[in-house]
C-alpha cells in the first residue's frame, strides 16, 4: 500500500517520543462521544463487519459496499448492520477510522520526521505527504464517507489533523494566524481535491508531493 510502503521506506526507528501525548482528547476518532463503551462480543461483532466491508472494497470499490451486501459477506442480518454504524456513511466512516488512528499514532509518537524528534517544518513536509498518500491509497473511500459540508470540518479526525498541523505552525511562525493558515494547508490535502487533481487533470502524485513541499516553504517562509 502507498501510505505504509512511504512510512516503512522513508522514517527510520525512533523509539523515543518528545511530544508529550497528554490530550488525547484531541484525537478521538470513531465513535460519537455519547456512545457507550462496546461489550467484548460486541466489538468483535462490529470488528468482524469491519473486515467484510473491507474485503468488499478490495474486490469491488467503495460502490459495492451497501448495508445488505455488508450483512450479506458478514453471514448477519441486515438490521445488525444498521443497528452498529447507522447508515452506509456511518459505516464507511468507521472503516476509515483504523488507518486515521494509525496516522495520528504516527505522528504523536511515531518516527521522525513525521512522529516527534523533528524540527516543525521538517514534520509538516513529512505530514502532508504522508496524508496525501494515505488519501491516493483509499481516495474512493474517502470520497464516499466524506460527511455533509456542515459537519465536514467538525468531524474529529479532521478536528485533530488540523491541531496537529495548528501546532507545527505556532513552532514556526508564532506571530500568525496559525489556526486560519492551518485550514489552508489542510484545503490542499482534501481527497475531493486530490481526486480533481489525480484523476480529472491527471497530474502524478510526484507532482503533487512537490506542490506541498513548495507550499510550506512558502507559508513557513523556509524556502531556499
Amino acid at each position: 500500500m502507498l501510505y505504509a510502503g512511504f512510512m516503512s521506506a522513508a522514517l527510520p526507528p525512533f523509539p523515543q517520543p518528545q511530544e508529550p501525548v497528554d490530550k488525547p482528547h484531541l484525537l478521538e476518532v470513531g465513535s460519537a462521544p455519547d456512545e457507550p463503551c462496546l461489550r467484548a462480543d460486541a466489538a468483535r461483532n462490529r470488528a468482524r463487519l469491519l473486515e467484510a466491508a473491507a474485503r468488499l472494497i478490495a474486490e469491488h470499490g467503495a460502490a459495492g459496499v451497501t448495508m445488505e451486501a455488508v450483512a450479506a459477506e458478514a453471514g448477519v442480518g441486515k438490521g445488525t448492520v444498521f443497528r452498529r454504524f447507522g447508515d452506509r456513511t456511518g459505516l464507511l466512516t468507521a472503516l476509515l477510522d483504523h488507518s486515521a488512528k494509525k496516522l495520528q499514532a504516527d505522528f504523536l509518537g511515531g518516527p521522525p520526521p513525521l512522529g516527534p524528534g523533528a524540527p516543525p517544518v521538517e514534520r509538516l513536509r513529512a505530514f502532508g505527504i504522508a496524508v496525501l498518500y494515505r488519501s491516493a491509497e483509499q481516495l474512493d473511500l474517502q470520497l464516499a464517507a466524506q460527511p455533509e459540508p456542515t459537519r465536514r470540518y467538525s468531524h474529529p479526525s479532521a478536528r485533530a489533523l488540523h491541531t496537529h498541523v495548528t501546532m507545527l505552525l505556532r513552532q514556526t511562525l508564532p506571530d500568525a494566524d496559525c489556526d486560519l493558515l492551518a485550514q489552508t494547508l489542510m484545503a490542499y490535502l482534501d481527497p475531493a481535491l486530490i481526486n480533481h487533481l489525480t484523476r480529472q487533470c491527471g497530474m502524478s502524485m510526484e507532482r503533487l508531493e512537490k506542490g506541498w513541499l513548495d507550499l510550506v516553504d512558502r507559508v513557513t517562509r523556509t524556502g531556499v
